[in-house]
């Protein structure tokens, strides 16, 4: 299925809450896909809020019943994006997965899923995990698989098992450029590269826009935001590279979308490229 480099990721729905929450979450996913938007990535274990330290998995709760709620029946070229492994109690077991992509079907009100990561926690080795995954979209229960959190080799054991679509790492300006290999691997390969945190970076979970003086003077230049730059950049890595931003303002997911239409100079890019973590 293709989708438009730009989509939406449903990690910031919640916003800062309120009794109105789900209600202005709704009326947002509609405006997704009003502005043409074809490609939302969620999770079941997406935190409320941003982590004040240390790893947490306190479950959004309803991010998925509440993309069923704002737009099923989903439009037929819609990919909705999940990802299961972690819990509260840790990473998943290979025989727990079932239940959590069941979990997804049930809360997105679909009988196959689009397309499942695996999100990784600290293995060696993910085939085990990543064949379970593979023997439920052999049962029709999902379509495509993806891999998260990963390294190249946890990519390539997951070849040997079934395809991989797609592999979802951080990767920002000047953040997580350790994964500039993976990147690099999946552009030969054929596999779409749909990064995290690229617009909140070294925040990551804590949210709000990663700033750097180098970003800031070419959102200056350009009168764009400093969200449009870093995510101008991102899209700058390569054609198979995908952008998830995710956002409860309005405002901010129009501006979100205007990147297409925002081109950075060579010297800009080489001046982004030298950002390091």
């Amino acid at each position: 299925m293709a989708v438009r480099r730009i989509g939406f990721g449903a990690k910031r729905l919640a916003g800062a809450g309120g009794a109105d929450v789900q209600d202005r979450a709704v009326a947002l996913l509609q405006r997704v896909v009003e502005l043409g938007v074809n490609h939302i990535d969620t999770a079941a274990f997406y935190p409320s809020q941003g982590r004040a330290g240390g790893t947490r998995f306190e479950s959004l709760g309803w991010a998925n019943e509440v993309i069923r709620r704002a737009l099923a029946p989903y439009p037929e070229d819609l990919l909705i994006a999940t990802k299961v492994g972690p819990t509260k109690h840790g990473l998943a077991r290979p025989d727990e997965l079932r239940e959590l992509v069941e979990e997804d079907l049930r809360a997105l009100g679909v009988a196959s899923l689009d397309l499942v990561y695996l999100r990784q926690m600290g293995l060696d080795s993910i085939a085990e995990h990543f064949g379970a995954l593979a023997e439920l979209q052999a049962k029709g229960m999902i379509r495509h698989l993806g891999v998260s959190n990963v390294r190249v080799a946890h990519l390539h054991q997951a070849r040997e098992i079934a395809p991989v679509v797609a592999v979802q790492n951080r990767y920002s300006v000047g953040f997580g450029r350790v994964n500039d290999e993976i990147l690099k691997l999946c552009g030969e390969l054929g596999i779409a590269f749909v990064p995290f945190f690229a617009v909140t970076a070294e925040s990551r979970e804590g949210g709000g826009v990663a700033g750097s003086d180098a970003v800031q003077e070419i959102a200056d230049r350009h009168g764009a935001t400093v969200a449009q730059v870093r995510l101008a950049w991102t899209l700058s890595r390569g054609d198979h590279v995908l952008a998830i931003p995710g956002t409860s303002s309005p405002r901010h997911l129009e501006e979100n979308l205007q990147v297409a239409d925002l081109a950075l100079s060579p010297e800009d890019l080489a001046a982004l490229d030298s950002v390091v973590d």
